[in-house]
């Protein structure tokens, strides 16, 4: 089996865009060949009150959850969730300025999605 293309991003939490400081939550990964668009959540939230000694982890987690949701298509989600999936991965790294933003997108092969998803939260969100 050949490999397949994916775009991938990783999701940020921005305390404060001035300062330029940001810890890394999560990754989505989209192969439009695998038919596949997931997006994985994992708040370091020592790392987070660290870096941001006044936020409500509670909220920035709620928000953080909506993008699983909505990679997965959970209507629950809202509108954006029931876009095909192609549509979901755009609007979910398309540039913000708020709190949470995405790094820039990135491509490249893989032979399992899923696999990929796994080894971009070791690479970029645990460490």
């Amino acid at each position: 089996m050949p490999a397949s293309n994916f775009d991938y991003a990783v999701i940020r939490v921005v305390p404060r865009v001035e300062r330029d400081e940001f810890i890394n939550a999560g990754v989505i990964v989209h192969s439009p060949t695998l038919d596949f668009l997931e997006a994985r959540v994992e708040l370091d939230e020592r790392r987070l009150t660290a870096l941001w000694p006044d936020v409500d982890v509670n909220e920035v987690k709620a928000h953080l959850a909506v993008f699983p949701r909505v990679a997965a298509g959970d209507a629950s989600a809202g509108p954006i969730a029931r876009l095909p999936r192609s549509q979901r991965f755009h609007w979910l790294v398309a540039p913000r300025s708020t709190v949470l933003q995405l790094s820039p997108v990135h491509a490249g092969l893989c032979m399992s999605a899923g696999d990929m998803v796994e080894k971009l939260l070791v690479r970029f969100v645990r460490r």
